[in-house]
């Protein structure tokens, strides 16, 4: 089966890159995926695999079906998409969607996961059980389109024992895998701050109530609560990477400042704690300096917990699939994936596809304006992920 799946993933490359290509030229961002969507279920139709669409507005769900397709289910999940960020790159399949962008290699989860698919309707006569592939709208903005698709009932008729993803990242060489087992990302609130007080004349600040000089106490004051509350144990960052203000120049003060800022952690229990502390601090500060605080968290994605026996099995079978030397350990990361909220419910696996070549000059980070992949990451992608799928089905006869 082995050699099957990666014989049908090198066959399938050139249609999977020409899929991947479409779709970065047309990226389409949070909740607006209706092209996107449209795309997948026109290639999901080519290859005859049923599928529903509208899920959380442009989510989808296919259905492979093998022999005996009850006995067992496994999920798979692939985000769809794009970030507000102009393209710098130079190259064919440059975005023609102005100031939009797939930087986060959405285009790469998708296309693999259509490559997956195909891999698995091929060898449906070969595999009992049934796999289960999530299309996800919405995973770079609040609330996060993981957690509406699950509202709308994605993990149900039928429900998954378990469910896998994957992640581009270009530190790793295109060709190799990364995970960790447990807590493995971080939570990720929204804070937004107004600091309000009495503006006037830069040089009588005696006659007003400086928001600016107020924020800035509020900003080290804050930073107390990740050094002097948290467990050093438990990974914390408070930052705060926007402050506005309502007018103001070199010699007006204005009347209020807006800051907006995230606070992620690897601790639930604690992550409500600190919640807590931040607003009590802030909001007793401002009042002690004259000025008023409207302090505001909006709670994002939770913990992401990669399950720890099937993340062992996984990194197991990924050594079959590819050899000892393209499968390594990974860190702990501060960033933050709604994948995180099928981790808490249900046994999951969330690990990192490299996509980077430092020959070809191919190192730009997720998230810039450069980011791009060796695009031989695809047949790894997309030939692991029908791997995967079909040892979990395997597992849990």
């Amino acid at each position: 089966m082995k050699e099957k799946i990666q014989q049908l993933a090198r066959e399938y490359h050139a249609d999977t890159v020409a899929h991947r290509r479409h779709l970065h030229m047309h990226p389409e961002l949070s909740y607006h995926e209706v092209q996107t969507s449209r795309f997948i279920a026109d290639k999901l139709s080519e290859i005859g695999i049923p599928h529903q669409e509208g899920i959380a507005g442009t989510g989808l769900v296919a259905l492979i079906e093998g022999k005996n397709p009850k006995k067992n289910v496994v999920a798979l999940r692939g985000d769809m998409d794009a970030l507000p960020i102009q393209e710098a790159n130079q190259v064919p399949y440059r975005s023609q969607n102005e100031g939009v962008m797939h930087a986060c290699g959405h285009d790469v989860h998708t296309s693999s996961l259509l490559g997956t698919a195909r891999i698995l309707h091929s060898l449906r006569d070969h595999f009992e059980g049934t796999i289960k592939c999530i299309f996800q709208p919405g995973e770079e903005k609040l609330p996060g389109g993981a957690s509406l698709m699950i509202e709308a009932g994605v993990l149900d008729n039928p429900r998954p024992a378990s469910i896998f993803g994957q992640h581009v990242h270009p530190p790793l060489r295109a060709g190799m895998i990364g995970l960790k087992p447990g807590i493995y990302m971080a939570s990720a609130d929204e804070i937004y701050v107004t600091v309000k007080g009495r503006g006037g004349h830069g040089a009588m600040p005696h006659d007003c109530i400086d928001p600016v000089a107020i924020s800035a106490q509020m900003i080290v004051a804050l930073q107390q609560v990740v050094s002097r509350y948290c467990d050093p144990a438990t990974p914390t960052v408070l930052t705060f990477g926007k402050i506005n203000s309502s007018g103001g120049a070199t010699n007006v003060i204005p009347n209020e400042v807006k800051l907006e800022g995230t606070f992620r952690t690897m601790d639930e229990r604690w992550r409500d704690d600190a919640h807590e502390r931040m607003k009590k601090i802030a909001e007793s500060l401002v009042r002690s300096m004259g000025g008023a605080c409207e302090f505001n968290i909006v709670k994002g994605y939770p913990v992401l917990y990669n399950h720890e026996e099937l993340t062992r099995r996984t990194k197991k079978w990924a050594v079959e699939f590819l050899g000892a030397d393209k499968v390594v350990d990974l860190p702990i990361r501060m960033t933050a994936e709604d994948f995180a909220y099928f981790s808490q419910a249900m046994p999951a696996c969330f690990y990192r596809l490299g996509t980077g070549n430092p020959e070809r000059g191919i190192t730009s980070p997720i998230h810039t304006d450069t980011f791009d992949i060796d695009e031989s990451a695809l047949e790894t992608g997309m030939g692991l992920m029908a791997w995967l799928a079909l040892k979990e089905l395997e597992k849990n006869y």
